[in-house]
């Protein structure tokens, strides 16, 4: 059975002056994706966002579970952590969230989510009395996801949600952005970090000059680029020329690098020469690689961030 629709856009265009952000930009997603956002500065995925969220002019269609979108906020049914989010000064974090919380469960919001569920999913136990100016980086980004779920929203929007958080932090978060995937949440964020959008999207988006350039699972991007890369370990003055399908050469010391477009053939030529291919590595194109590619050839000049 289809899962129902969380967010919906068609033609969405926004403008600031005569720059063009967003481009009659279309896209789809689903209940419980989650979704990675790529493209480089200034390829318009935080204008999305904030379009999304309403925070913006736009034109075209916007639908967040079947709403327009500032009614889906008021109803409590967005959450979102934004790359600049702040939290208010002088309070501590049990108070911040205390605000927040009370604004549910009134007018036809949602209820709010309980505290001890909320603080232990956002991972920030122990910080309740802690005041916001001594939190460290990846703890301010802790107490920003739980102000952005502080709902339980369906649909949740994150703009570079780990660029402060160390190694393990991250780890964390990613662990605690499956898990709500897997309630039903639908986890959409916008992100340099490649590696991440490789290892926990559903979905990889590609947006370049405002529009969607590729989209599907990050499996199917990297393969629609083509090109692996063939390394092995060989002696100074191993003839390496005229190799089938190799479009490029890297040599530094005894480690050789290959670019080629047909793998087989390649290594069925070194090994007809009798090259002996000590430390053979073989890897298919990354998703950095695929992003790269996909871009290159589109003008981003037009768009901003």
């Amino acid at each position: 059975m289809p899962r129902e629709t969380a967010l919906e856009l068609e033609s969405l265009t926004v403008r600031y002056g005569g720059t063009v952000a967003v481009d009659g930009l279309d896209l789809r997603l689903r209940r419980g994706e989650t979704v990675a956002l790529l493209g480089p500065n200034g390829a318009g995925k935080s204008t999305v966002v904030n379009a999304v969220l309403g925070l913006v002019p736009s034109s075209g269609r916007i639908s967040v579970l079947g709403r327009d979108p500032r009614e889906a906020v008021r109803a409590g049914c967005v959450g979102a952590m934004l790359q600049h989010g702040g939290l208010p000064g002088e309070a501590r974090v049990g108070e911040v969230l205390a605000l927040v919380r009370r604004s549910f469960g009134r007018a036809g919001r949602a209820i709010a989510w309980p505290l001890d569920d909320l603080v232990a999913t956002a991972g920030i136990d122990g910080l309740l009395d802690r005041p916001v100016e001594a939190l460290s980086g990846g703890q301010r980004q802790r107490v920003l996801l739980a102000v952005a779920l502080a709902g339980e929203p369906p649909l949740l929007l994150l703009d570079e949600p780990t660029s402060a958080m160390d190694v393990a932090g991250r780890r964390a978060f990613w662990t605690t952005m499956r898990a709500l995937a897997d309630r039903g949440t639908t986890v959409v964020f916008a992100t340099h970090h490649l590696e991440e959008a490789d290892a926990v999207a559903d979905r990889v988006v590609v947006v370049a000059g405002g529009r969607v350039v590729a989209d599907g699972p990050a499996a199917a991007v990297k393969a629609g680029i083509g090109g692996r890369t063939v390394a092995f370990t060989a002696a100074p003055g191993t003839p390496l020329h005229d190799l089938p399908g190799t479009t490029a050469l890297d040599r530094a010391g005894d480690r050789v690098v290959l670019s080629t477009d047909d793998v087989e053939a390649t290594l069925q030529a070194l090994l007809a020469r009798g090259t002996r291919l000590a430390d053979l590595e073989v890897h298919g194109a990354s998703l950095e690689d695929a992003v790269l590619s996909l871009t290159a050839t589109r003008t981003t000049t037009g768009a901003t961030r």
